[in-house]
């Protein structure tokens, strides 16, 4: 068939005329191809561009929530292990659940399949998040195994998940308190946890430097086998004194490291949300009593350091008048009592007058020195601020001298009696390891040796024969000092409301460690006439330095039974 005839005759490129062609540019070959070369460069640029806002944007949601549009990565965090190397936290992988709402094709059939697997989700708000057409949303933190297993074989598109990091506390409840806990994200957010977070890991977690490799493990003063028996033995004395709460601590005389340390109830951290109830607050170091007639160890050192008074000299113990109030004994012995009789038989007038001696002044400044009266500075974040009278009166200190109207915290009163116990050196207390001679580069005199020598005595004598007899333990000498506070309620002493403290040391003879129990409000117990400390909180602290002196190194001596004979076969 022929082509059609072209209604004008095809375009033809004239020719140049000789004198056309000066005029004319010529470029090389080369000069084309390098702007070529730009040009595609330009262009793949303005692409690449364009499409990382549109992965952005697409990633980013549209409601404008919390919600970020890649995961953050949760930072690896170091182990922690107690003094030994037990492991006390780690972290372990775990799976999160996210979902792509721009991708799930029927939300409201993606919600009733996910509650069935995750009840605990609120179906409601589960429901916004998938119809918001975002580019991404977290729905559940650390699923179990199975839960993960569970929404895998639902095949919902748009919903998979992420390996996060998760902290795991193999130990549960036995050092809660000191340990502390993690947030979802991993961050520290109370105790130890929150504390080396302060010290610079959350910076470099946010720098990207924190991999798990170049983390060491951070060792911890605790003894894990200890910090056991002290819980065990709470634990035991709550339930056997039908008590509101206890706590108990051991301290390293030498370099005022701490042990163990224990408060009931408590938590588990595996389960972060159980820290904010009220009943599990940290009563050692984040709550503050009065700590009743522990407080006369400091009152009778005072009085001996101040160089008014003598061990040797005695007071009267008639009940007296002070600006309006009485003063006057629990238990009278109805005589005059010497210093160390004033100590065993826990004498208020007798400590009252002690206080008289020193004055008022000399009185603050002391518990002051020995730390007793200001926040107390250790790695726990949790430590609260004592609390005293405005204005000392003579009355203020005659009653803070048998242990009405100063509230301390009791691991406070218990470094407070590391001073009285080591030579009469304060050691501020710490929950990471100390050698001696790095203690020996923080210590501060606060009473002579000499003194420490006369209240080493006198917990011998009250551990003897007076209210420390029942924690007394066989080959290791254990001296002490018993407090029973009554309670404030409603801005009155209740008479029924117990605080309870046994002050104690072991082998007295020669101090290596103080250990203090609390037990709140307890009850008489069955077959007993009083829940006096000397009935609850003393036993208890004997049961603890039983079971754990072996593990802390201390020899046991036993006194000669007479001259026998021993015969080996």
């Amino acid at each position: 068939m022929p082509l059609p005839t072209l209604p004008f005759p095809p375009f033809r490129k004239r020719a140049r005329t000789e004198a056309e062609a000066p005029f004319v540019r010529r470029e090389p070959v080369s000069g084309n191809r390098v702007r070529f070369k730009i040009a595609m460069v330009a262009f793949c640029s303005i692409y690449a561009i364009i499409g990382g806002r549109l992965v952005w944007w697409g990633a980013k949601p549209s409601d404008g929530g919390g919600y970020h549009g890649f995961a953050q990565v949760v930072a690896d965090r170091p182990d922690l292990v107690d003094r030994n190397g037990e492991v006390l936290a780690t972290d372990i992988k775990t799976a999160s659940l996210f979902a792509e709402p721009r991708r799930i094709l029927d939300p409201d059939e993606a919600t009733e399949l996910l509650t069935g697997v995750l009840p605990d989700l609120n179906a409601r708000q589960l429901r916004t998040k998938l119809a918001s057409g975002a580019g991404f949303v977290w729905l559940k933190r650390e699923l179990t195994p199975k839960q993960q297993q569970q929404i895998f074989e639902l095949g919902i598109p748009g919903i998979g998940f992420r390996t996060e990091k998760r902290r795991f506390y193999p130990g549960g409840n036995t050092a809660s308190h000191i340990i502390g806990a993690v947030n979802v994200d991993n961050q520290g957010i109370a105790g130890m946890e929150k504390y080396i977070d302060d010290q610079g890991l959350r910076d470099i977690q946010n720098l990207g430097l924190a991999g798990k490799s170049e983390l060491e493990p951070v060792k911890l003063s605790i003894d894990l086998r200890v910090q056991h028996i002290m819980r065990d033995e709470l634990a035991a004395a709550m339930v056997r004194y039908k008590a509101l709460a206890a706590g108990g601590v051991i301290l390293d005389v030498e370099t005022g490291e701490v042990l163990a340390m224990a408060s009931l109830p408590d938590y588990n951290p595996n389960e972060p949300a159980e820290a904010l109830k009220k009943e599990n607050l940290n009563r050692m170091s984040a709550g503050v009593f009065e700590m009743g007639s522990t407080f006369k160890s400091f009152t009778t050192a005072m009085a001996l350091d101040s160089g008014k008074v003598k061990i040797t000299d005695v007071f009267n113990t008639n009940p007296f008048y002070v600006q309006g109030f009485t003063i006057k004994e629990f238990h009278s012995k109805h005589r005059p009592l010497s210093v160390p009789e004033i100590f065993q038989y826990s004498s208020n007038v007798g400590s009252a007058h002690e206080a008289d001696i020193v004055g008022v002044e000399g009185h603050q400044a002391f518990l002051t020195r020995l730390g007793i009266l200001s926040r107390m500075k250790t790695e726990l974040p949790e430590v609260a601020t004592p609390t005293q009278p405005k204005v000392w009166k003579k009355i203020n200190s005659m009653t803070i001298a048998y242990g009405h109207g100063v509230a301390t915290t009791p691991l406070q009163t218990a470094v407070g009696a590391v001073a009285l116990m080591n030579g009469g050196y304060l050691i501020p207390p710490t929950f990471l390891p100390r050698t001696k001679e790095e203690a020996d580069k923080l210590k501060k005199q606060v009473v002579s040796k000499r003194v420490s020598d006369e209240m080493r005595y006198l917990y011998d004598l009250n551990g003897e024969r007076g209210s420390g007899r029942s924690a007394q333990v066989s080959g290791y000498r254990v001296g002490g000092k018993t407090g029973t506070a009554e309670k404030v309620v409603n801005g009155r002493y209740s008479g029924n409301k117990k605080f309870n403290a046994y002050l104690a040391s072991f082998p007295i003879d020669a101090p290596r460690y103080v250990v203090l129990v609390v037990i709140d409000e307890p009850q008489v117990e069955e077959g007993k006439s009083n829940a006096q400390a000397a009935a609850n909180a003393a036993p208890t602290a004997g049961a603890i330095i039983r079971r754990s002196a072996a593990l802390l190194k201390v020899k046991p001596v036993f006194k000669e039974q007479g001259n026998s004979l021993l015969v080996s076969y």
